[in-house]
């Protein structure tokens, strides 16, 4: 039959099928929009602690531990209102590394002082002391801890918290946590599990590199594992779930220390700070620490295009050349690759920055070093000390991640035991 002898059922059939797709499409934009309109907005810990579990505080005198992460969704500060509180009252404020304000460089020791808005004395807990001692506890009552993780092992935050713990336990003072988001989402874990052996402030606790935990979750596992056991009150969030983007709307992205002055650096940062421990600056001094990485004798288009060919999940490279301002090679011309995530859930940082190390290893054995020590500083970041002699000797990924995984499981089953959220 001839085109313009159709039937008219038929020549109406395409346009039928559009109005159907239109409307498919219609209900579903609203059903998605009515979804996200009745989405509840997350709340901090230190929120829920200030509106619905104000009986932990009433009446106390607070030692408040915190940073410039300290703050509400609305970005007021907890120390502003703790000190003008009429429930309580703050009377002592107790700095991690980087200080209460994180205005303070990585290792850079933190010296205690007085709060100039409020007056307090500020006691560092990353100075001469790393736990609170008996003088700073005296007058407190209870001890409130609110500060941003990374969900990176060797980041030193639960650490100070773990002391704060023991040293409450010690005095018979309670510590109160306020929940905050793992900006790496909380579902995967990732790396070694760190040998006692290697203890230190970089890794206190056998955890993996990438522990996949909140800070209040951290402390619970700490408080009941490790053997703390102080009177812990964890304060979780509410509206927040596992594998939410980096912090679903519950805070704008607050650095919670100098070089970590985006999500994009916290989910990079479990794998890439590795490089801390070789003579390839991982990016301190450059507008994106740990997302760029070099040194004055890489072939940057090669580097990259060894990376590239190892086609790892979620993730491209890019030649770069940057000169740090401060830190390693500082006012060096260097070369190196920045990473760019595709895939945040499909990126594996701790294998890419594994792949990493090695492609730097293999493409410049004689310039790539790790640096001097015993234990070397490399060993204290990676948690074991067989990773650094597997990069060297010329192990596969497959082979180094494989050794990894009797402790990764182990950890998990443990692990499990502590998560507060879906």
């Amino acid at each position: 039959m001839p085109r313009f002898h159709r039937p008219l059922h038929a020549a109406l059939r395409p346009a039928r099928a559009g109005v159907l797709f239109a409307l498919l499409s219609l209900a579903s934009f609203w059903s998605h929009a009515a979804a996200a309109a009745t989405a509840v907005a997350p709340r901090l810990g230190i929120e829920v602690l200030l509106e619905q579990r104000l009986d932990l505080l009433r009446g106390k005198r607070i030692g408040l531990v915190t940073n410039a992460t300290g703050l509400d969704s609305q970005l007021r500060s907890d120390v502003d209102r703790f000190a003008t509180h009429p429930e309580f009252r703050l009377v002592a404020l107790f700095g991690p590394e980087h200080g209460v304000r994180g205005d303070v460089q990585a290792g850079d020791k933190v010296a205690s002082s007085r709060d100039a808005a409020t007056g307090l004395l500020v006691h560092s807990l990353y100075g001469e002391h790393r736990e609170p001692t008996p003088a700073m506890l005296a007058g407190i009552d209870v001890l409130v801890f609110d500060i941003q993780d990374v969900g990176a092992r060797f980041y030193t935050y639960p650490y100070t918290l773990a002391g704060v713990m023991r040293a409450a336990r010690r005095a018979g003072i309670p510590v109160i946590v306020a929940d905050r988001p793992d900006p790496l989402g909380g579902v995967e874990v990732e790396g070694p599990v760190l040998d006692p052996a290697l203890a230190s402030f970089v890794g206190l606790f056998p955890i993996p590199l990438r522990h996949g935990m909140t800070i209040g979750e951290l402390a619970s596992l700490f408080n009941a594992e490790f053997g703390i056991g102080a009177e812990l009150h964890v304060v979780p969030m509410q509206g927040w779930q596992r594998g939410d983007e980096p912090l679903r709307g519950a805070l704008p992205w607050v650095p919670p220390s100098p070089n970590m002055p985006t999500p994009d650096t916290a989910l990079v940062y479990p794998g890439m700070g590795l490089l801390e421990g070789t003579n390839v600056s991982e990016g301190r001094g450059t507008t994106r620490p740990f997302e760029t990485v070099g040194a004055p004798w890489v072939d940057a288009p090669a580097l990259a295009a060894r990376l590239n060919a190892m086609a790892l999940p979620g993730v491209r490279f890019r030649p770069t050349w940057f000169t740090p301002t401060f830190s390693k090679h500082a006012g060096q011309a260097c070369a190196g690759v920045q990473l760019h995530v595709t895939d945040r859930d499909a990126f594996r940082p701790v294998r890419t920055g594994l792949a990493v190390l090695k492609a730097l290893h293999d493409q410049h054995p004689k310039d790539f070093a790790f640096l001097p020590g015993e234990p070397s500083f490399f060993d204290r970041l990676a948690g074991v000390g067989d990773l650094r002699a597997a990069i060297e000797r010329g192990d596969t990924l497959e082979a180094i991640e494989a050794r990894w995984q009797p402790g990764l499981s182990a950890f998990e089953a443990l692990r499990r035991q502590h998560l507060l959220y879906p």
